[in-house]
């Protein structure tokens, strides 16, 4: 019997809830279980509580992002998936084996399994780019013919096989970083951590080296997690995405789902790094607080889906009968979604009365359009 048939009749519920759980955790890379960490008082230093009531689960093959502001415990995180640093409470769960009570070789092997590409690169100056990204097969024990092999392969896979026997002082911010790719997928690993990975890159080679992430995933199936302060790398890359703040998970979920209803102050804050103020100067300046006669009243709104917005002013016409009109639009592709954000005029009337405004609110709020009156114009 499998995690997703019936249950025969009398079958005692211990075993449907063993088997629940075993589902769960086939279908994540990942799972933090009931995790906190503590670190002591150091000289002086009050101890530390860095995550508190952790719990929370990475799908196998997703490429998941981990944010948060400096401090929110994003590096505790991921040493605690990679085995550098051990839980004050809970488990690491990573591909089935309890990372958090590993120790000595079996902690060795299993760290083989986890990709690290660091945000400073972490490259041996004395080594050429093929001899950087040989290095954890020469300590894995691998015979010199497949390293030569496997090097070569990693090599075209980043993208720079023509810089086998260049040094990292000859590299460029972004080559460094795809000798560090190419090192970090050098034993097979089943888990990619990119620790603020394009944080030190300049935009253009940050898209570059997110695009090159997502063509791994897409190739080879490794889980990626994204740790990261910046939700434009999530934005580009992530399909789920987790916030932390001070410790504790805030929210998650899927990014488009984050992007359209964020709902912890942080996240906002976030996001209005990202999206800004969507307004067109033009009509920014023209909206009031105050309604007047003939004029419209503004009203901005999230949708998703290719056509959502096309459709979505079809409907208010129909089914409100109102003449409205596209003030700005602006559409994106976040996690393989279209979320658009719309500008729409609602007619006032002679009147001046913004009825037709509480109305197309009540109507978005009941079909779960996040909205906002942002006043009005003439």
């Amino acid at each position: 019997m499998n995690a997703h048939q019936s249950l025969a009749i009398g079958q005692p519920i211990e075993r449907f809830e063993a088997i629940s759980r075993a589902a769960v955790e086939s279908e994540a890379m990942v799972r933090f279980a009931g995790i906190s960490k503590t670190y002591p008082a150091y000289r002086g230093k009050p101890g530390v509580n860095a995550l508190e009531n952790i719990d929370f689960a990475i799908p196998r093959g997703s490429i998941t992002g981990v944010i948060g502001r400096s401090g929110a415990g994003k590096s505790s995180l991921v040493r605690l998936i990679n085995g550098l640093e051990k839980p004050t409470t809970g488990h690491v769960i990573v591909d089935g084996r309890d990372i958090s009570a590993l120790a000595g070789r079996e902690l060795r092997l299993a760290q083989r399994s986890i990709g690290m590409i660091f945000q400073h690169f972490n490259l041996l100056s004395s080594r050429t780019a093929a001899d950087n990204i040989a290095l954890p097969l020469e300590i894995a024990g691998w015979a010199k013919a497949d390293i030569k092999t496997r090097v070569a392969e990693l090599l075209a896979l980043v993208g720079i096989a023509d810089k086998h026997d260049r040094y990292p002082s000859e590299l460029s911010g972004g080559q460094k970083q795809r000798v560090g790719i190419a090192r970090a997928l050098a034993t097979r690993p089943s888990v990619l951590l990119s620790d603020e990975a394009t944080s030190a890159l300049d935009p253009q080679t940050t898209r570059a080296i997110l695009d090159l992430l997502a063509n791994i995933n897409r190739e080879l199936g490794v889980t990626i997690v994204l740790i990261t302060h910046e939700m434009s790398v999530v934005r580009q890359l992530a399909k789920e995405v987790v916030v932390l703040d001070a410790g504790r998970v805030v929210e998650s979920g899927h990014v488009a789902d984050i992007f359209t209803h964020p709902k912890h102050p942080i996240t906002q804050s976030f996001l209005a790094e990202v999206i800004g103020d969507s307004l067109p100067v033009s009509l920014a300046s023209r909206i009031v607080a105050e309604p007047s006669a003939g004029g419209q009243a503004v009203i901005r709104l999230q949708v998703r889906g290719a056509g959502a917005g096309d459709t979505l002013v079809v409907r208010l016409a129909r089914e409100l009968g109102l003449d409205v009109s596209l003030l700005s639009a602006r559409i994106d592709e976040i996690g393989g979604q279209h979320v658009g954000s719309l500008v729409l005029g609602i007619p006032l009337g002679s009147s001046g009365r913004d009825d037709a405004a509480t109305r197309t609110l009540a109507f978005l709020s009941q079909h779960q359009f996040p909205a906002e009156h942002l006043g009005y114009v003439a």
